[in-house]
């Protein structure tokens, strides 16, 4: 039996199909994975992944390379115009999950919250139902490739003693402003690490670093992913926003602080743990809030206060208590 997995992108929700991997593995199947080629780093080290594919930008060659293996069965975890035109050229049975787009456009317009209580996770097992595999564990993997090492001390880190702010995030919207970012660094009683990645990230952290003290380790766009999930790995915690290094974080065994901008967590993408171990989400409450399900290039409203009004001193004291994962 062979298997394709449809997932383009993006990080978080790459990380998010990493259950249902491990699920399939109970199946005697040979399992591929269809992603962005930038994205395969996700995948290529995964134990349940037999084969990695890139899409790539004539995707009519990409559906001719895939037909030649002859799938049974397209698991689409993407479900956009791009991932069911690769299904169906396939010809094999398909799978795929509800998007919930009504719901989520209602949400969002309107602030009418129609949208069940589950986590993506939670629906992408109620998708494979009638595959009959054991979805009881559903946490989420990240998996380091073999041989992988990374030296902390050469960024003058020691396991467990520091804590990540993760400053960037594909939207404008969905990132921690320097109003919050800066009253955090300067109360926090742990050396600090900076995450992010990118011109725009470099430039934010360039403006964080001209008055931050000593404690302040700039590591922004200067490490790889997988060096960045190693040091979110062995922190004492992460405070971030929205974004796919608060899914990576959420994969390890440590506290998960996420401060809400435009997105909410009602929308099912939140970090993820069975029983919400040392996971704190920070919200704003605002009428407009959320105003988009993905993220906007500035506020609609001129005023983000869904991040600038967020209770810094809140944050504070949860980042320094004995979280259980510790």
């Amino acid at each position: 039996m062979k298997i394709l997995v449809i997932r383009f992108s993006s990080i978080g929700d790459m990380i998010l199909t990493t259950p249902v991997l491990r699920w399939l593995a109970q199946l005697d199947a040979e399992v591929h994975y269809l992603t962005k080629s930038n994205y395969t780093e996700l995948v290529c080290s995964n134990p349940h992944v037999h084969t990695t594919h890139a899409i790539d930008k004539n995707i009519d060659l990409t559906i001719d390379l895939l037909k030649k293996e002859n799938f049974d069965t397209v698991i689409d975890l993407h479900k956009n115009i791009r991932s069911k035109k690769v299904s169906k050229a396939i010809g094999a049975s398909y799978i795929t999950y509800n998007k919930l787009n009504i719901q989520k456009w209602l949400f969002v317009n309107f602030k009418i919250n129609l949208l069940p209580k589950k986590h993506l996770i939670d629906r992408y097992a109620d998708a494979l139902k009638s595959l009959h595999l054991d979805t009881a564990n559903r946490a989420v993997d990240y998996y380091f490739p073999q041989n992988f090492s990374f030296d902390l001390a050469q960024c003058k880190l020691q396991k467990k003693e520091y804590l990540i702010i993760v400053i960037g995030g594909t939207y404008a919207t969905k990132q921690i402003p320097l109003e919050i970012i800066l009253p955090l660094i300067n109360r926090l009683n742990k050396p600090i690490v900076l995450l992010g990645g990118g011109k725009l990230d470099s430039i934010k952290a360039a403006k964080i670093m001209e008055n931050a003290p000593d404690s302040v380790s700039n590591l922004v766009d200067k490490i790889t992913l997988t060096e960045a999930a190693y040091v979110i790995k062995h922190s004492a915690g992460v405070i971030t926003s929205d974004t796919g290094l608060m899914h990576i974080a959420s994969a390890f065994e440590v506290p998960v602080h996420t401060i809400w901008g435009n997105t909410h967590p009602a929308l099912g993408m939140y970090a993820y743990r069975q029983k919400n171990a040392a996971i704190h989400n920070y919200l704003v409450d605002l009428p407009c809030h959320p105003c988009s399900k993905l993220g906007n290039h500035s506020c609609p409203r001129g005023h983000f206060n869904c991040m600038k009004k967020q209770n810094v001193a809140l944050i504070l004291k949860n980042c320094q208590l004995k979280d259980q994962t510790q």
